[in-house]
């Protein structure tokens, strides 16, 4: 019998591609496959201007990651999980997504069981914001790490790496397949990295209609990984694939 692994997500709840990839770690959670933690990054940082302070960045994902921190510090770094389902059930599972992410943070505090004013608490306090921003250089300094998902096994303290990319759910076998595959090469000290470009663009709700086209919505406003692009244009068919260039983050 496998034993169940002890897994580390590092995530940004800007990114739909580390959701998509929580989204299989949920369900490897499901079938007893794995044991989820959680940790933070935050694509924004890894973007500033060379000698511009993270201290003084005023995030789009600051509110979530903030709350995140005072959730862990009163719950556990586990209890983070609930509250990142229930926002991302308000972004990237909703079709229109929540027009105001201050609101869907707070709704997210509540429906994760925590009472509203963990939200105002954890914006007052810049120690939150502070937080953030250690852990997110803590993780950039010891796995060079280039974006979000990052996972860690060992519960965070053994071998990391980037990845993996997905841009469908995949079905449960294939999950478990994957999962196998995956973290024989996180253990496998002499694999770096393998690398092509996407196959197709996220497959969410809030990015794609019924029908494949793309939607008009973007849940977390301009994308802050790359650089600013006019909103797509609904009536046309995504592209099946990208050109592979090496971006920050996640659309790596």
């Amino acid at each position: 019998m496998i034993a169940v692994e002890s897994v580390k997500i590092y995530f940004d709840p800007r990114c739909p591609w580390c959701y998509l990839t929580t989204k299989w770690a949920w369900r490897l959670a499901e079938l007893g496959e794995i044991e989820l933690d959680w940790g933070l990054f935050c694509l924004e940082i890894l973007n500033l201007p060379e000698g511009a302070d993270p201290l003084e960045l005023k995030a789009v994902s600051g509110p979530a990651l903030r709350c995140a921190v005072a959730i862990r510090e009163r719950a556990g770094s586990k209890a983070i999980g609930p509250f990142y389902r229930a926002l991302a059930r308000r972004t990237w599972e909703s079709r229109p997504p929540a027009p105001d992410l201050v609101v869907a943070v707070r709704e997210s505090v509540v429906e994760a069981g925590f009472e509203a004013d963990l939200f105002d608490t954890a914006l007052a306090d810049p120690q939150t914001w502070a937080a953030v921003v250690a852990e997110h250089q803590e993780l950039f300094g010891r796995a060079r790490s280039i974006g979000v998902p990052t996972i860690a096994l060992d519960g965070g303290d053994g071998p990391m790496i980037f990845g993996p990319v997905l841009n469908r759910m995949p079905s449960d076998d294939e999950a478990v397949e994957l999962w196998r595959h995956v973290s024989w090469l996180v253990r496998y000290d002499n694999f770096s990295e393998l690398k092509r470009g996407r196959l197709g663009p996220p497959t969410l709700p809030a990015v794609f209609f019924d029908d494949g086209t793309r939607t008009p919505w973007w849940p977390w406003g301009q994308r802050p990984w790359v650089a600013p692009e006019p909103d797509p244009d609904p009536t046309k068919q995504p592209a099946e694939s990208t050109t592979g260039t090496t971006e920050n983050g996640a659309e790596r």
